[in-house]
């Protein structure tokens, strides 16, 4: 089974790419809709965000806002949250990679948005990065409700340059030129990839833990 990672930076367009390779018949991992069941009321993680953000859960509601409000900026807090979800979100993904594996899925993508800034192609047979120019990933996000220029420029400061992530990618997906050449570039890659042979699953526990040792230094 060949294990594709999926990324961009904010407003590159990787939801309509991962959208449009589900239509195409790939399995796809979303890891932000893990992160939201995951702080749903009753989700999994909520108990631990409470301990250790008193006040952001009420009634077993999350206030995102408020957790926002104590992360952002803080390195120290997002590093509390991020141990608290990155658990819980990796025992999805292997869940999710099993049931891929039983059906005989012969290609999986992982929708992962900060997939470099953790090392985490190191997990992957192959990468794949959405990007845009700059002016219109600008746009994009700055339509969005609530956005500021200031929230925008804090986000980017949190993630890996786009040229960083292009370099660093197997395949780059142009998201700009409009939704037809996006479609025909991700069936190219999908076509491509289908071809060569997966190496990452089953999983090598030794790999996993040498892998997951390296992204706690790297956070550091």
């Amino acid at each position: 089974m060949v294990i594709v990672g999926l990324t961009g930076s904010i407003g590159m367009g990787k939801s309509t790419a991962a959208a449009m390779l589900r239509r195409m018949g790939v399995p796809v991992y979303d890891a932000d809709a893990a992160v939201h069941a995951l702080q749903a009321p009753g989700g999994a993680a909520l108990p631990a965000i409470e301990a250790a953000f008193p006040g952001v859960v009420t009634n077993g509601v999350l206030d995102r806002q408020a957790l926002g409000a104590r992360v952002f900026g803080n390195r120290d807090a997002l590093r509390r949250l991020e141990a608290i979800v990155h658990p819980l979100v990796g025992r999805r993904q292997r869940a999710f990679l099993r049931r891929a594996a039983l059906r005989g899925d012969r290609l999986v993508v992982l929708d992962i948005p900060l997939l470099f800034e953790g090392l985490g192609e190191r997990r992957f047979d192959a990468t794949l990065v959405v990007s845009a120019p700059a002016f219109l990933q600008r746009q994009r996000v700055l339509a969005r409700p609530g956005m500021t220029t200031e929230k925008f420029l804090g986000i980017l400061r949190q993630q890996i340059p786009d040229a960083q992530k292009r370099r660093k990618a197997s395949i780059v997906i142009p998201t700009g030129l409009g939704l037809a050449p996006t479609r025909a570039a991700l069936a190219a890659a999908v076509a491509k990839l289908r071809r060569r042979p997966g190496t990452f699953w089953p999983p090598n526990p030794w790999r996993e833990k040498f892998t997951a040792r390296l992204a706690r230094a790297r956070r550091k």
